[in-house]
């Protein structure tokens, strides 16, 4: 029985890699599957993970109807084994309501990965409606780790440099922004350091400061 499989994790918990490796090893097994991702690091119709790996992908945006899009593939004589379904998070409850369809009507497997809360801690749409529709959820056991060597639980987004919890739920980091525009970065924290705000470069610039001794 086709089922809808949800892999979630931090950032730099290898989701992406994972996302690669599962398409590999079912295509070298001679079944056929279709790769989408949005919003990837590397740009449109890529899926690329921090190790350097990278495969074609179908960009997915609002509109994007994957129901459609499988059935006028098979309609057309084409062959679908599986759908690998990267930056799920991105995606429309709708969208995955879709996936939900093409596993039950179509018995297509789809795997789909993500992670779960954006930087204000807050679950993004997809992947809510992914946690309440999945067949099967995985939390990657690659544990990313805050700066202080804990694990790494929370998301946070730093605009030149100072740690922020308002604003676009949805913001691409590291890219080239025009002078006037803030610096868009994303690091993984734990949640203690996340609660204060406390950052790799924030905790360091706090470690150079000089601390008034525990007595007069």
């Amino acid at each position: 029985m086709a089922e809808l499989q949800f892999f979630t994790g931090t950032m730099d918990s290898g989701k992406s890699t994972l996302a690669l490796q599962t398409n590999h090893n079912r295509a070298a097994r001679g079944l056929a599957g279709r790769i989408f991702t949005t919003r990837d690091r590397a740009g449109g119709s890529l899926l690329t993970s921090r190790l350097g790996l990278k495969h074609d992908a179908i960009e997915v945006d609002p509109t994007f109807n994957f129901w459609h899009f499988v059935v006028d593939a098979l309609t057309a004589g084409g062959r679908i084994d599986y759908l690998i379904c990267d930056e799920a998070q991105f995606y429309t409850a709708d969208q995955v309501n879709q996936l939900a369809k093409v596993v039950d009507e179509l018995q297509i497997d789809v795997f789909a990965f993500g992670i779960l809360t954006d930087f204000r801690s807050t679950l993004f749409a997809g992947s809510a409606r992914l946690v309440e529709l999945a067949d099967r959820m995985h939390v990657l056991q690659v544990e990313a780790l805050c700066w202080c060597g804990k694990r790494a639980t929370h998301n946070a987004r730093t605009e030149n440099g100072e740690m922020v919890v308002e604003g676009e739920v949805i913001v691409v980091g590291d890219v080239d922004k025009p002078e006037h525009e803030a610096e868009v970065a994303y690091e993984v924290l734990c949640r203690q350091h996340h609660r204060r705000r406390l950052t790799a470069a924030r905790a360091k610039a706090v470690s150079l400061t000089a601390e008034p001794l525990p007595f007069d």
